[in-house]
């Protein structure tokens, strides 16, 4: 069996009889146990998908769902029942989730089956996946460098073939970036369009939930189901009808020559204007455009982001439930909080929440959080400016191919400005995917780079499409 099979072809051989979802499990586990000592993508492994695809095998010979007993991994800040959910934190080493997030559900729903929970950075905090308090993910590509973060296991997991498809959540490019350092699609769908009841919260205005998967096609796949508006999730909504009212010919590209500038590999550079030729011999308009208030974009999240991360960080205290520790000096609260959180949270942890604490303190919340707004909303203006002489806005996803495991972890601004071309998408709500362009040659290894397309919020079938044609294109798919 084939580690790199779409999920239109696994749901087709399952069809046919060709293949059980027991032998699937088997398959997948088996590659798990086999290669994951050396990328360390998953932190824990489903003790009864082995089960669930056995009774699935029972009910297999109908007509089911494309989901229907194929495995998939899930980061782990999404609550899957019955399993541990660490956020890759120390504060939650013993934390067993009591029920499933919304995602979850509707998977379990259409048969899908969890193989297991993947690494992160901490609270999903970081570029590498290097902030894990349970140990770095490898690249599957080269594992002397990273898969990106924070949601590295994800991308790793789908990359090596240790999983048809994943769950990631993306707050400032953290699908999409380690997507592009792995070779493969990742999708952040427009703020809202997927529930985040069940995902622990980091930036609550800026997370959400999305699919890393092996083809743009497999990603329309697991969002159509995942999609919706859920009474869980007050800030969920639908998304509406959609019509495929554009084809490659009537497209219109907007090149943002903010996006293109200094810091930017020229090789990753090459790749993606390359992406770009391929849309403009299939027709469509290419024009540059302007996003002048781009350059502030990552200093708009590294206020906003801590300052969320703070509040919500706020609700590990050692009592209800996460970390306890019980050798603190006197029943002086703070004390108890001061040990909980020191032995608890990673350095990068508790770098953010000092960060959001200080941003949001009196005499500073004006001088400091407020403008980050004021200037949050000049970029969305920025991007519906544009949105009125183009249909999408492409740009590299990341400035660099996938880095050395090591290389930034001493010096956090430069392993910020890892997300300077994603951040932007979830400060103005947008749907955005990262797609494959091809590899670039770093020090005699080959290293995906990442082409990511974004699109007006609510239309990410559109964008999905989009994307698609270029897929099919490059693979010569009519």
């Amino acid at each position: 069996m084939s580690s790199n099979l779409t999920l239109k072809e696994i749901k087709n051989n399952i069809q046919k009889g060709d293949t059980a979802p027991s032998e699937l499990a088997s398959f997948y586990l088996a590659r798990i146990k086999d290669r994951d000592g050396e990328i360390h993508s998953y932190l824990h492994v489903a003790e009864d998908a082995q089960d669930k695809a056995q009774k699935a095998d029972i009910k297999a010979g109908g007509e089911y769902g494309p989901l229907f007993g194929i495995p998939y991994a899930v980061k782990d800040n999404i609550l899957v029942k019955d399993m541990p959910c660490t956020a890759a934190s120390k504060i939650l080493e013993n934390h067993t989730a009591v029920y499933n997030a919304s995602v979850i559900e509707k998977l379990s729903d259409e048969g899908a089956i969890v193989l297991g929970k993947t690494n992160m950075d901490e609270f999903a905090m970081g570029s590498s996946t290097e902030n894990s308090a349970f140990g770095a993910t490898k690249n599957p590509h080269d594992t002397s460098r990273v898969p990106g973060g924070s949601s590295g296991g994800s991308a790793a997991a789908v990359a090596a073939g240790l999983a048809p498809f994943a769950l990631g959540s993306d707050t400032g490019g953290s699908i999409r970036q380690p997507a592009a350092f792995c070779g493969v699609v990742g999708f952040k769908p427009t703020y809202g369009a997927v529930s985040r009841y069940g995902l622990i919260a980091m930036a609550s205005s800026l997370d959400q939930i999305g699919p890393i998967t092996n083809t743009v096609e497999d990603a329309k796949t697991v969002f159509n189901f995942i999609l919706g508006k859920d009474e869980m999730d007050s800030t969920s909504m639908d998304l509406g009808e959609y019509g495929r009212e554009k084809s490659p010919k009537d497209l219109k590209i907007g090149i943002p020559e903010e996006y293109f500038g200094d810091g930017l590999d020229p090789k990753v550079k090459k790749r993606v204007l390359e992406a770009v030729e391929v849309y403009r011999k299939m027709g469509a308009q290419v024009k540059e455009i302007s996003m002048p208030h781009a350059l502030y974009s990552l200093a708009v999240y590294y206020i906003i982001m801590p300052s969320e991360a703070s509040s919500n960080l706020a609700r590990y205290d050692g009592v209800k439930y996460g970390l306890h520790v019980a050798d603190y000096e006197t029943q002086d609260l703070l004390d108890m909080y001061l040990k909980v959180r020191g032995q608890g949270f990673g350095p990068e942890a508790l770098r953010r929440v000092m960060l959001g604490t200080y941003i949001l303190s009196a005499g500073y919340y004006d001088a400091y959080y407020i403008k980050a707004q004021k200037v949050r909303n000049l970029i969305e203006e920025d991007f519906t400016r544009a949105f009125e002489d183009v249909d999408v806005i492409i740009s590299p996803t990341t400035p660099t191919p996938a880095f050395k495991s090591g290389e930034k972890t001493q010096d956090p601004l430069q392993m910020y400005l890892s997300d300077i071309y994603t951040v932007s998408a979830n400060l103005a709500g947008l749907p955005c995917v990262s797609v494959p362009v091809g590899e670039v040659e770093e020090s005699g290894s080959k290293l995906p780079a990442g082409m990511q397309i974004f699109a007006p919020r609510k239309k990410d079938h559109f964008l999905l499409d989009v994307a698609e044609w270029y897929e099919k294109e490059v693979n010569g798919v009519k």
